[in-house]
């Protein structure tokens, strides 16, 4: 940063807007819990900072120089727009606001279902999702809770794990009907496979984990259909393009409602899973603690699912 662009200390700009204002040294002073001497001070070292007078100085007050109206209007509206960026989160914070940090997969067919609920619990939320499809960082991601997929481990945020990775094939009926011959896992080595585009390192079950699971050779990754989306992904099995791989439990109510179908009963379980992540190092959100429990109400009634047997990885 150059030295003509380089800005004045804050301290010494809101002695400035308060004199300017005020139009007064004295009742600057009175504002700010200070001196008249320590305004003036303030705003002589402001002037030779700038290299240039701010105020014309005069027995029954001040008033500003064309350069310090210049600056004072700027300030003026600057401090305006801080002053109202403070009072709208302190306004957002007290009466009830989260921001959910979470995977469009997740907030698309788990939290979206059941937000009818949440706002029924906890009327008065402001809720604000936010959807990334990285891997959630607390050095990076800001929000008030997240709700993460991996292995547990996002120090130093606290983590609780609210579902295992459990994965079983769906489909659409029709397409199931379409191929009634299909009985075992592999069999869909010759259907179309639905694909969520890879990460590295690997985040997720892929087809080629789900079939050494069952100790069965995948098929090349070019036997079907990638997506950079879990959305289109399930959209595609939706509209009868091929199998997918469905995460419990956020294939659970498309499955209850009859909109796709699981082709075997009993799933592949990873130590992975969603987590509820709480970062450690600035103030809880005053609402984060009636939505940990409504969250853990809602995930306890998802548990009979989770209570079939499951394919280990």
């Amino acid at each position: 940063m150059s030295g003509h662009d380089r800005l004045p200390p804050m301290q010494a700009l809101s002695v400035f807007e308060s004199a300017a204002r005020l139009a007064s040294f004295s009742a600057a002073a009175r504002e700010l819990d200070s001196t008249q001497p320590a305004v003036s001070q303030r705003i002589v070292q402001l002037e030779a900072d700038l290299g240039a007078p701010l105020f014309e100085r005069g027995h029954r007050g001040v008033t500003l120089t064309p350069e310090g109206e210049r600056l004072y209007e700027a300030v003026r509206h600057s401090f305006t727009r801080i002053r109202d960026a403070v009072a709208d989160i302190r306004s957002r914070r007290a009466k009830g606001a989260l921001t959910i940090l979470t995977d469009a997969g997740f907030a698309t067919y788990w939290l979206m279902p059941r937000l009818t609920g949440l706002r029924r619990s906890m009327p008065d939320l402001d809720v604000k999702v936010v959807t990334s499809q990285h891997a959630f960082d607390p050095r990076r991601d800001r929000a008030d809770v997240a709700i993460a997929f991996g292995d547990g481990d996002w120090s130093p945020c606290t983590a609780t794990r609210l579902f295992p990775e459990q994965v079983i094939p769906v489909c659409s009926p029709a397409f199931r009907a379409a191929h009634s011959s299909l009985a075992a896992p592999a069999d869909l080595r010759a259907l179309p496979l639905l694909h969520v585009q890879p990460t590295e390192p690997k985040r997720w079950l892929d087809w080629n984990g789900w079939f050494n699971a069952y100790g069965i050779a995948a098929p090349p990754d070019e036997h079907g259909l990638t997506f950079n989306s879990y959305a289109l992904v399930m959209h595609a099995a939706l509209t009868h393009q091929g199998v997918a791989l469905g995460w419990s439990p956020l294939v659970d109510e498309l499955i209850a409602t009859g909109q796709l179908v699981a082709l075997f009963d009993t799933p592949v379980t990873t130590p992975r899973g969603y987590f509820l992540v709480c970062p450690p190092a600035r103030p809880e959100a005053p609402a984060a603690p009636a939505f940990r429990r409504w969250l853990f109400a809602a995930c306890a009634a998802d548990g009979a699912f989770n209570a079939v047997a499951r394919v280990p990885i």
